[in-house]
């Protein structure tokens, strides 16, 4: 039978599909197209449904303007800025915008860059601190041997990799009881002369909480007093950067506290597009070292390089560009506090079920999560509630909390555009009846080993 004929079968009757493929060796021979389609999508099927992860922060809906838009531009390489000049313009664009968004005091003196997602731009942020401080070092004379960095223990695992690829030693600020984030208490004790800068959080993956950037620059400004040592900050925008300036717009937070240096948020979060993209600014161009700057010729003249990938998608620069000519401030606006709403509904009605204690309730970010009462039924557990709406298609991650709260697990919800009130209620109605079927069971759940498959 040749390929041709194989091409009339029944779809399921075609090779590929009527028979086992090889899922570890180069295949030897070619598919039709439409087998090769169909092997593909039926194993995607087994995925989870994306508009049902509440664990995930990524966006996973957009308008169908902005799926034809991808379709006709998912071609277009980012780092080609001479073969697409449109696209490269349209980048420094959208990244004056957030500037703009985010109270640059000059936007003449400025510089940014898109990234593959906010960790690229955190990987950014943390090098241009170490090389400014390794440049002042220098020039005073010092040693650059012991570069460190200060960030609570409740940020997102892309710190821990910058501190591991560029060698800086983490300072970890334990979250507590009494401080779960990053507020500059006992500050003081983590900050010396080797302090590269400090990392602060709006939006903490955990729990949805900002850490209190302005707070914490008055310490900094208490410490440079009595040592002389000025260390900048860094905020990790990666979700509240995309909200506070719509929702919160009376937070100061941003470039209006003049020790933030460079700002850094994940387009393909709350910035409302598909993955991967992240943006960086900082405040001004001296903030961001020249050593970290390629150039290249565009259009004639200058055009600077700065992210750490190569060959990157431009398709999603073009979607961010989109939703923010299509949204604009009231458009954002909108969306993020419908998706607020939505989060402080759900809160707000799991509170009232029993078993439950909210650690935090949806009013930073879109994002809240709730451990279990100390009286709660033993015979059941927060692993045991997130499996019994996965059965029903809901993911809904349980997890336990960082360092010093190790032993406290927490169940959390991230409300995204596409998580309507009606599928809210749903998801309730799913809640109360799996709680119901927990609260009535005689004796404890059989475990098995549980493998750490959840991370932020």
């Amino acid at each position: 039978m040749t390929a041709t004929d194989r091409i009339d079968l029944p779809v399921f009757a075609q090779a590929g599909e009527a028979s086992s493929l090889p899922r570890n060796e180069f295949p030897a021979g070619m598919l039709a197209p439409s087998t090769a389609y169909q092997v593909v999508h039926d194993e995607a099927m087994l995925d989870g449904n994306s508009r049902l992860n509440l664990a995930t922060f990524v966006t996973t809906y957009m308008d169908k303007e902005a799926k034809l838009l991808y379709a006709q531009t998912v071609d277009k390489n980012m780092i080609d800025k001479d073969e697409y000049p449109a696209t490269a313009a349209i980048e420094e664009r959208c990244w004056r915008m957030l500037g703009d968004l985010w109270n640059l005091p000059d936007a003449n003196d400025t510089i940014g860059t898109s990234t593959i997602g906010s960790s690229e731009a955190c990987m950014l942020g943390g090098l241009a601190l170490k090389r400014h401080w390794q440049g002042a070092r220098k020039a005073a004379g010092k040693s650059i041997e012991k570069p460190n960095i200060v960030l609570s223990t409740g940020v997102q695992v892309c710190w821990e990799k910058f501190c591991n690829y560029f060698e800086v030693e983490p300072r970890w600020v334990p979250v507590t009881e009494e401080h779960l984030f990053l507020d500059g208490f006992e500050l003081e004790k983590y900050v010396d002369e080797n302090t590269i800068g400090v990392v602060a959080i709006m939006g903490q993956t955990y729990t949805g909480a900002y850490e209190p950037v302005k707070e914490i620059a008055a310490k900094l400004d208490e410490i440079q007093a009595a040592s002389g040592w000025d260390v900048k900050i860094h905020v990790d925008g990666a979700s509240g950067a995309m909200i506070a300036p719509f929702c919160q717009p009376e937070l100061e937070w941003d470039f209006r506290v003049e020790r933030v240096a460079s700002i850094s948020t994940s387009g393909h979060k709350f910035g409302l597009v598909y993955p991967g993209v992240g943006w960086i600014v900082w405040r001004n161009q001296e903030r961001l070292p020249e050593s970290m700057i390629f150039h290249c010729a565009y259009l004639g003249g200058d055009m600077p390089t700065l992210a750490l990938n190569f060959s990157r998608p431009g398709a999603q620069v073009l979607l961010q560009y989109y939703q923010f000519l299509r949204l604009g401030r009231e458009g954002y606006r909108a969306v993020q506090q419908n998706s607020l709403d939505v989060a402080q509904y759900l809160s707000g009605e799991i509170a009232k079920m029993g078993p439950f204690e909210l650690l935090s309730k949806g009013d930073t970010i879109p994002v809240f999560c709730w451990r279990l009462k100390k009286d709660a039924s033993p015979n059941w557990t927060l692993y045991d509630l997130e499996d019994r709406l996965r059965m029903k298609g809901w993911q809904v991650p349980a997890y336990p909390l960082a360092d010093n709260l190790g032993d406290v697990n927490v169940q959390r919800i991230v409300v995204r555009n596409g998580l309507s009130r009606d599928l809210a209620t749903k998801l309730l109605a799913d809640m109360q009846t799996e709680v119901a079927f927990l609260e009535g069971l005689d004796g404890p759940m059989p475990h098995e080993k549980r493998s750490a498959a959840f991370h932020h």
